[in-house]
């Protein structure tokens, strides 16, 4: 009898915890932002950039998958910060319908933008279905463009001696990446923004280096203790989050997203990045 009285109890505890476990992940990790602080040290940056700070914001999923008031809620906090630039590296909405586009301009209405800049790239899920939808990558453009982020495609922006090259989306229409690579002066400050990962394994680089900012893999979204994550919608399965020392003096920070496909997360909290520039001697 003590015996089935201890798997009964065993069995109930179980199930205790996964309800719980699981009710955390749903409502709670999903909705419990981290600001996260990273060095950020830059070759050539200018002397009056050091101590500077740039946020990283991406795939903010505005939609219907979730309530997107978080993100609103979100945004409002990260402008407490006062960055001096913000990047938002792709993804502001997962796109069902045009439905999207007027939900995203309620949300950018709140933009965080940095008092030295504000640009911005644009993901896979910004192009519409099957990722081939110009119409709507124009429309979701327009948005960011209305609340002062500079959109980058394929394309480069100074502001105050620091360069911001951004490139298009891998699956997307409008990938090009060589021409403006091959452009960049390493005797300068750069950072490259782009949206999937992967692009870091293509033979496209030339010899930058410097920091790439990336988003697209949400860190995987769930990630049991000490395993990788379950999912990460990348070929280079380490490509999951944060910071990776590639060749030729390249950093590579993937950003684990604001928002979600699903509002599912465990032990992978979403992100908005703060880093802080500092100069390489």
């Amino acid at each position: 009898m003590e015996r089935r009285k201890f798997i009964k109890t065993s069995l109930t505890a179980g199930v205790g915890l996964g309800l719980l476990g699981g009710l955390y992940s749903w409502k709670i990790e999903p909705f419990w932002l981290d600001f996260n602080r990273v060095k950020m040290p830059i070759k050539n940056l200018p002397k009056q950039l050091i101590g500077k700070t740039l946020m990283q914001i991406s795939d903010l999923h505005v939609g219907n998958r979730f309530d997107y008031n978080y993100i609103i809620k979100s945004l409002i906090e990260a402008q407490k910060y006062n960055p001096d630039f913000v990047v938002y590296t792709g993804d502001y909405v997962s796109y069902e319908s045009n439905e999207q586009i007027g939900q995203l301009k309620k949300v950018m209405q709140h933009a965080t933008n940095g008092s030295m800049g504000t640009f911005g790239i644009l993901g896979n899920h910004d192009y519409g279905k099957n990722w081939a939808d110009q119409e709507v990558a124009d429309s979701i453009s327009e948005v960011l463009k209305n609340n002062k982020i500079h959109l980058l495609s394929n394309s480069k922006s100074s502001k105050n001696g620091l360069n911001f090259i951004g490139l298009d989306d891998l699956w997307a229409l409008n990938f090009n990446p060589k021409k403006i690579l091959s452009s960049i002066n390493n005797k300068q400050a750069n950072i490259v923004l782009c949206h999937n990962p992967d692009v870091c394994d293509l033979d496209v680089w030339g010899d930058y280096s410097g920091w790439i900012l990336a988003g697209h893999t949400h860190g995987g979204q769930v990630k049991a203790p000490f395993l990788d994550p379950f999912i990460v919608p990348v070929k280079n399965k380490r490509y999951t989050s944060g910071e990776f020392d590639l060749s030729n003096e390249r950093t590579l920070y993937i950003n684990r997203a604001l928002g979600h496909l699903w509002p599912v997360r465990f032990n992978v909290r979403p992100e908005i990045t703060i880093f802080k520039l500092e100069n390489i001697v």
